[in-house]
């Protein structure tokens, strides 16, 4: 991936599909621990750990994790807040919030309303808002409708001033956009992304790296002079 153009890799013990199993604290642990300490020492590029648990995310950056993706927006964990995000400022760590479910009518009332929430919470923690990315949380308990809607009200983000981080690679409402059944081919992946880059996502969390190296390089060549 790192070979591929990735520029965070992140690793995750638990998964946050709606319909997963839920791990333990302990269990998540032994999954990632060996994971991230064998790849902190040796990747040149951010390692990222993707949890909700403040136990998971405190030895994460103990280890060396430099970002903590949390979907709930430590909003699940109430010590999250106080002892899973790194603090550290000057983009050297990252804590990302994401949001993992969605039940209003208005997406992007809700999307506000939780991220404020989390922001909250964070200040609250003395962790500084200029290490924080926020994430609308693409195919969270949201419709299909709402995922694209989601997407499309990313401008009306940007008045946060934070980086805007979407995961919408081989979500299953993609796969219902094209009849391609549960899960989003490549190139449905990739136009997603696409279009979420036009409307002001910078960081995207994908499975195919290098085909959205070379999708978003000629994105990046091609867009700026359209919009000029």
């Amino acid at each position: 991936m790192v070979v591929a153009g990735c520029d965070i890799v992140d690793i995750g013990g638990e998964s946050t599909r709606p319909s997963a199993t839920p791990v333990s604290e302990a269990e998540e642990l032994a999954r990632v621990e060996q994971v991230l300490t064998a790849l902190t020492g040796l990747l040149d590029v951010p390692v990222s750990i993707d949890t909700s648990k403040a136990a998971v995310a405190v030895r994460a950056v103990e280890i060396g994790a430099a970002v903590v993706n949390d979907v709930w927006g430590l909003q699940k964990d109430p010590r999250h807040a106080g002892r899973g995000c790194p603090s550290g400022g000057g983009g050297s760590s990252s804590c990302t919030i994401g949001r993992r479910r969605t039940s209003r009518a208005d997406i992007l009332a809700d999307m506000r309303r939780f991220f404020d929430r989390s922001l909250a919470l964070a200040a609250k923690a003395g962790i500084p808002k200029d290490v924080i990315i926020l994430d609308p949380g693409i195919g969270f308990g949201k419709t299909s409708r709402q995922n694209v809607e989601a997407v499309a009200r990313i401008p009306d983000l940007k008045d946060y001033g934070l980086p805007i981080l979407v995961g919408a690679s081989r979500k299953a409402f993609l796969g219902s956009l094209t009849g391609d059944g549960i899960e989003a081919t490549l190139i449905g992946t990739v136009a997603a992304n696409l279009v979420a880059a036009a409307a002001g996502a910078s960081i995207f969390r994908v499975h195919d790296v290098a085909e959205h190296v070379a999708a978003l390089r000629i994105f990046h060549s091609m867009h700026g002079n359209i919009t000029r």
